[in-house]
């Protein structure tokens, strides 16, 4: 019985907490007619996409664009960005772990410090630094915002992941004759990989839903990322909350899956990194 009550109770809250995306997929399933404060429980009349579809397309005679090229603007933006994160995370992390030298907990500590400031404090120098270098404007300026401010948590992560692994792996192959970059390779990388699952979710949902970096950093429309886009999902006259309950989903829906299909990668990471050794 206590077995029962709790997860009877766990299902409740479950499904209170799941309430707002039941809202929204059903108000992006109405039309905008059935689209009612009063009626917002109400499922929807019929069942069509057009809804998405517009949302996805645009609509030149309500004046909004569409999500689609945005939403690729974001998968060009997300893939590279997580991945280079991650890698210079996982080198990062992987020197000051495992090949002490003078001041490198001082440079550590300087490198977590990054993870207090505030992206409103540093928009000016960072504006003015992509101008000097020609990436303003860019999905390219996007990418090494998000690479560069991925450091210090992406460190921390691997750094205390590889504190675990035994400093005998480590000798042994410097002993076979294998360097630094060698010994990455060859030991720390293929044991790397629940650290990589942790850095790279992480990763992947912070860049996606992302909104500051993109709105200041690309300013023209035609390269900005969905969530930048999503905000600018209404019509010149009336807002199509219909329409835009749509979007958001399509907004969400990538790291929604993430989450869903790797989110036991994502704490078995978290635990391999606490529990070993």
């Amino acid at each position: 019985m206590p077995r029962v009550a709790t997860y009877t109770a766990l299902t409740v809250l479950a499904a209170i907490y799941l309430l707002p995306i039941y809202v929204l997929i059903i108000t992006g399933l109405k039309s905008f007619e059935e689209v009612n404060l009063y009626r917002m429980w109400d499922l929807p009349a019929a069942f069509s996409l057009e809804t998405f579809a517009r949302a996805w397309l645009g609509s030149e005679s309500q004046g909004f664009r569409g999500l689609s090229n945005n939403f690729w603007n974001s998968v060009r933006l997300t893939v590279p960005a997580t991945l280079l994160s991650a890698l210079l995370g996982s080198i990062n992390g992987y020197v000051l772990s495992k090949w002490k030298f003078r001041g490198a907990d001082g440079l550590f500590m300087l490198l977590l410090f990054g993870m207090f400031i505030p992206y409103q404090s540093i928009l000016i120098p960072l504006v003015q630094a992509l101008r000097s270098i020609g990436l303003y404007g860019s999905i390219a300026g996007l990418i090494f915002a998000h690479v560069v401010y991925g450091i210090p948590i992406t460190t921390l992560i691997f750094r205390n992941y590889y504190a675990t692994v035994p400093g005998e792996l480590v000798e042994a192959a410097k002993i076979d004759g294998a360097g630094i970059f060698g010994i990455y390779k060859s030991v720390m990388l293929p044991v790397s990989m629940p650290a990589f699952a942790v850095v790279m979710i992480w990763q992947f949902t912070s860049i996606w839903n992302d909104f500051l970096f993109g709105v200041i950093i690309t300013p023209r429309p035609a390269v900005q990322p969905i969530t930048v886009a999503l905000n600018n999902l209404a019509g010149s006259y009336i807002v199509e909350w219909n329409v835009q309950m749509a979007g958001a989903l399509l907004a969400a829906l990538p790291t929604m899956l993430v989450y869903i299909l790797l989110g036991r990668y994502f704490m078995r990471g978290l635990l391999a990194g606490s529990l070993k050794g």
